[in-house]
């Protein structure tokens, strides 16, 4: 497989805001692929290798920039707020929801022993280690916001118990993977998912399956950052709805999905990052639902 520079990797993935920042980086000893600290910045790297920038970093993992991003976009306010966080994994969500005021977050994992230590210490911080979200009927108080990032599993199968979880009109910013979502026919060598045809039937499935079982799609905007491999990302926003809506009241999803793929590539010129339910219906919309400029 041909290589690619790792600055110009770097940048292309959104790890550095531009080329020159990202060979700062890699001159630093900042940068690493596949674990392994790489210092020169043209070196030839494989297009899918994991590439991490250590130190300097606001949460304790890049997953905290995603929602960071996502929280921004839609306007969420995590202030006062008791939140669940289903893959919790190193904390990155959660990181980042202490850091923007929730007073109390659920990390939720599957797995042991991945959280940061100082979150794990943190009273705010409930640890619910090697926990499977699945099969987990309900936590100890209904949750005003849940954030989900998983890997290897479908969003359809974890979105049905975490409604349970959920106050009235609670909320849910969950990360959506291609890669885990579309079939292993349409994923390509390494894992990655470059198809944009692949990224657009992916966001349109998981929102119209989340507006027929008790959903109300708010809003969908692009990862800020790829996965660890390359692969494009989507946060979507959703609310429980305990009334089924009359067709006439659905989301266009198609409109939203549009946008948000659209916005896949920068260079395409488009302004926004995020559409907003109430825009997409002409209805008036609040201010977090507006959207948000590049």
């Amino acid at each position: 497989m041909k290589g690619e520079r790792l600055d110009l990797l770097l940048h292309r993935r959104g790890l550095a805001p531009s080329r020159e920042k990202a060979r700062r980086l890699i001159l630093a000893g900042q940068v690493f692929v596949d674990g392994r600290r790489v210092d020169k910045a043209g070196a030839q790297v494989d297009p899918s290798a994991d590439i991490v920038v250590r130190q300097g970093m606001p949460y304790v993992s890049r997953g905290g920039l995603k929602l960071e991003h996502a929280l921004h976009a839609f306007g969420i306010d995590p202030r006062g707020l008791v939140a669940a966080d289903v893959g919790a994994s190193t904390g990155g969500f959660t990181d980042c929801l202490l850091q923007h005021g929730a007073e109390r977050v659920y990390a939720i994992d599957v797995g042991y022993g991945q959280l940061d230590w100082g979150l794990r210490q943190d009273p705010r911080v409930v640890v619910m280690e090697r926990t499977n979200a699945r099969h987990l009927e309900a936590l100890p108080e209904a949750v005003a916001l849940v954030t989900i990032d998983v890997s290897f599993i479908s969003l359809t199968r974890i979105l049905p118990q975490v409604h349970r979880w959920l106050a009235p009109d609670g909320e849910v910013v969950a990360l959506v993977k291609p890669q885990f979502e579309a079939g292993p026919e349409r994923v390509g060598k390494g894992g990655v998912v470059r198809d944009r045809g692949v990224h657009r039937d992916v966001l349109q499935t998981t929102l119209t399956w989340a507006q027929g079982n008790g959903w109300r799609v708010l809003g969908v905007t692009r990862s800020p950052i790829t996965g660890p491999k390359g692969n494009v990302e989507f946060l979507v926003w959703l609310r429980v709805e305990h009334e089924p809506t009359g067709n006439g009241a659905r989301t266009d999803v198609d409109g939203l999905v549009d946008v948000a793929i659209a916005l896949w590539d920068h260079d395409h010129g488009v302004g926004h990052d995020t559409v907003g339910v109430a825009e997409e219906e002409g209805l008036p919309a609040p201010e977090r639902m507006g959207r948000a400029t590049l």
